[in-house]
């Protein structure tokens, strides 16, 4: 992915990097925003995870797959507060609630960025259709779920035993993505498509054809 610093412009530039839970967003984001910095391009790094809604208001037993694609991110609250101004002003300092995965309550956060030239922004389901038009560039990343879940079972994605992340997964976090795929097209959307999968497993939500014409 080719991302330069925008050149005599008022606003920094706005990069979406996305793909399924378990993709490796973070590690891809980390490897951009380093060598765009080598290069003297002044970035932020932000992740939609310290935006999550609480356990209780994110997970749904009756519906869970649904209720996690639409309730999961404070996506409104993110962008209000904190993306857009950052993006439209190139510096920030703000104080808004903030989560980790197993938090029960939310904790104050300040973010501070001065001067940014890119955002670097990673998460689940940034590439959603209401979302897409504030993004200067977006990326996804193919993964297979069964990569995906290796790489959770063995970080012990929020603090959870193996087989409660198996579970996990495959009754929320994966049926929730197939509904991301089905609405948002968020491949097909992209301005870019990276592979961080070398399994040579079919990426999720790609058939076949799909991925020999692309």
């Amino acid at each position: 992915m080719v991302v330069s610093a925008p050149e005599h412009r008022s606003r920094a530039l706005l990069v979406a990097i996305s793909g399924i839970d378990g993709a490796g967003k973070g590690h891809v984001t980390a490897q951009v925003a380093a060598s765009l910095e080598k290069r003297g391009v002044r970035v932020a790094a932000l992740s939609v995870d310290p935006w999550l809604r609480l356990p209780h208001e994110r997970f749904d037993p009756a519906s869970p797959a649904h209720h996690f694609y639409e309730r999961a991110i404070r996506f409104d609250e993110m962008f209000e507060t904190l993306v857009l101004p950052l993006r439209d002003r190139r510096s920030v300092r703000v104080e808004a609630d903030a989560v980790e995965e197993t938090s029960t309550e939310y904790r104050s956060r300040l973010w501070q960025f001065d001067d940014v030239d890119v955002i670097l922004l990673e998460g689940i389901y940034l590439l959603k259709a209401s979302l897409r038009r504030h993004y200067d560039l977006s990326a996804w990343l193919d993964c297979s779920f069964e990569t995906a879940l290796e790489r959770a079972v063995a970080r012990a994605q929020e603090g959870l035993a193996p087989d409660e992340t198996v579970g996990a997964y495959r009754s929320i976090y994966f049926p929730a993505q197939e509904i991301h795929f089905a609405r948002d097209e968020p491949r097909g959307s992209a301005d870019v498509v990276l592979s961080n999968d070398d399994s040579g497993r079919l990426p999720a939500g790609v058939t076949g054809a799909a991925l020999a014409a692309s």
